[in-house]
């Protein structure tokens, strides 16, 4: 390895993920302040909510790190989760660099980057488990992980300065059913040579305990599933092949055959298959056939856990699937977690299941059908143990769980610890850890498919116009400025009674507007944009009296 010259640094810097669960896109950089060279571990996403109307994906902002895309030296990828490698085949354009994942993980990201039209032109490299990988100053090792989809990986990072432990998404399932369990001895290891820094999941830092095993989960699933009769449906992550696993053996044991609904579940077999796993099991029924099994001899393995409005279960609620239909006497477990942010869509989308007669399952009622893939409070504790950081920099996380988590590597003596927010630039080495710039770190909305920064003017608008209504003004102006006609205005999501309908607001509100427009100088009325001000200031005006909100008002002139 090279040695380090005295003006070098590293740093982290994370531009998504930290202050957030989700969206992780984290940097690290080696050398000179005007000379760095830079790695990529994860690029992810995140999803819409009610707070951003229209959008589903949203992704980090890659501005900063895009005007220093030559000293990209890779993509490194720790495993196969949206927020890990959701925003690659959008945000590589930008970046150019090739890419490293391990063979499922590269597998599933192939497939998104042939549904971009760029497999061809993104260099990508598949990774053994626990295998090396240098790029430049970086020499980096995967160490295997547990978690809730197949080869999650750790990356050792050693650079001259140090090394780093980047954890990704971590749990300690000592049987984890499919793949290794946690390479204990590998993290010893790193423990013993020196680990500079860890920068490590916080998602689970305020639970007590073990998030435990997905053995524990294989026992309750066969439990359940086999003392229930007519039609069962179990909604789970695709991403979880080994809750898939567990799913598809008891149906089996229960004399169930397996129909796989949606499409992630289909891509997520067919890339577990590609890697060995799901071998030996019957082939799935397809959903244009599982009207013609019999209802205790079928097994819908269905995605939409969180309540996605397109996804396979909200099309069964709604009953607007083609070929899948649940009703009185038919079951649904959750068998996932609600992931916050999600309480309301899948609040209705029970409430759907419910009205049909669909009997429903969830964790709340039986704990063990559900384990969470992220660390509790014991297994942060271990795996500081086995690593022995000097430094904690907590990550994956809202700002709540950072802190905590800084409080917990205090107790725990770890000698420093740093909790940066997206953009904060953290000098490792040299040095004790500090907070050295801030850089720009916003997010970008797939909004109908074009992406735009998060404040751009549509969104903005989309969202006054949902707290607020609209109101639409057609003005006719005759070839001296004067109104050729009644003015109309049409209210688009505003309420009336009975004692002030809707129609005579507008009414009234039509009246305002002519006297705006009247009130004008001549010559100003020859000026489309002044009408339009003055019919919005007025209007806006009485709206605000009327129903206390200031619509958003449109004004549409013809000249006649």
């Amino acid at each position: 390895m090279q040695k380090a010259k005295p003006d070098d640094e590293l740093v982290f810097l994370p531009l998504g993920g930290s202050n957030e669960i989700g969206m992780n896109f984290n940097l690290y950089g080696f050398g000179a302040p005007h000379a760095r060279k830079w790695i990529v571990v994860d690029l992810g996403v995140t999803f819409g909510d009610q707070t951003t109307p229209g959008v589903e994906i949203i992704m980090p902002d890659p501005t900063f790190i895009e005007e220093y895309a030559d000293d990209i030296l890779g993509i490194v990828l720790t495993h196969a989760h949206e927020d890990h490698i959701g925003a690659v085949a959008w945000l590589w354009p930008r970046l150019r660099a090739p890419c490293y994942a391990t063979p499922f993980t590269a597998f599933l990201l192939r497939e998104k980057l042939r549904d971009a039209g760029i497999l061809d032109d993104v260099p990508l490299t598949e990774i053994p488990l626990s295998g090396t990988l240098t790029l430049g100053p970086f020499e980096m090792e995967l160490i295997t992980l547990t978690h809730s989809i197949p080869e999650p990986n750790g990356v050792a990072i050693r650079t001259p300065l140090g090394v780093i432990l980047h954890t990704g998404d971590w749990k300690i399932d000592p049987d984890p059913l499919l793949g290794a369990p946690t390479d204990i001895d590998a993290i010893r290891r790193l423990g013993d040579e020196g680990v500079l820094a860890m920068v490590c999941d916080s998602t689970n830092v305020f639970v007590d305990g073990h998030a435990g095993s997905e053995a524990e989960v294989r026992v309750a699933m066969n439990r359940l599933i086999g003392s229930l009769t007519g039609k069962v449906a179990v909604a789970c992550f695709a991403s979880n092949v080994a809750r898939m696993d567990t799913v598809i053996r008891a149906a089996d044991a229960c004399g169930r055959r397996v129909c796989l609904v949606g499409r992630s579940m289909h891509r997520m077999a067919a890339a577990a298959q590609s890697v060995g796993m799901l071998k030996g099991l019957k082939p799935f029924i397809p959903d244009t056939e599982a009207k013609n099994h019999p209802d205790d001899q079928i097994l819908f393995l269905c995605t939409g856990s969180q309540g996605e409005a397109r996804a396979a279960l909200s099309r069964i609620a709604e009953g607007t699937h083609p070929h899948v239909k649940l009703s009185r006497g038919d079951h649904c477990i959750f068998s996932s977690r609600v992931i916050p942010g999600n309480d309301i869509p899948i609040r209705n989308l029970q409430n759907k299941l419910s009205d049909r007669g669909v009997r429903l399952y969830t964790e709340r009622d039986h704990p063990g059908i559900h384990v969470s893939g992220h660390p509790c409070r014991d297994e942060l504790k271990e795996m500081y143990a086995w690593a022995r950081p000097r430094i904690s920099v907590p990550t994956h996380g809202e700002r709540r769980h950072l802190i905590e988590h800084t409080a917990l590597a205090r107790d725990l003596q770890v000698p420093e610890q740093i909790a940066p927010r997206n953009g904060d630039m953290v000098r490792l080495a040299p040095g004790r850890a500090e907070i050295i710039d801030e850089v720009k770190a916003g997010r970008l909305f797939l909004d109908g498919g074009v992406m735009t920064p998060e404040n751009s003017d549509p969104l903005r608008e989309r969202r006054h116009a949902a707290a607020n209504g609209v109101l639409v003004v057609a003005v006719a102006l005759d070839g001296k400025g004067r109104l050729a006609g009644d003015v109309q205005v049409r209210g688009i999501g505003l309420p009336g009674d009975e004692e002030y309908s809707i129609e005579d607001a507008l009414d009234d509100l039509a009246k305002d507007a002519a006297q705006a427009i009247k009130r004008l100088e001549p010559g100003a009325r020859d000026v489309d944009a002044t009408v339009q001000q003055a019919v919005a200031r007025v209007l806006k005006k009485s709206a605000q009296r009327i129903w206390e909100r200031r619509p958003v008002v449109e004004t549409v002139i013809v000249r006649v």
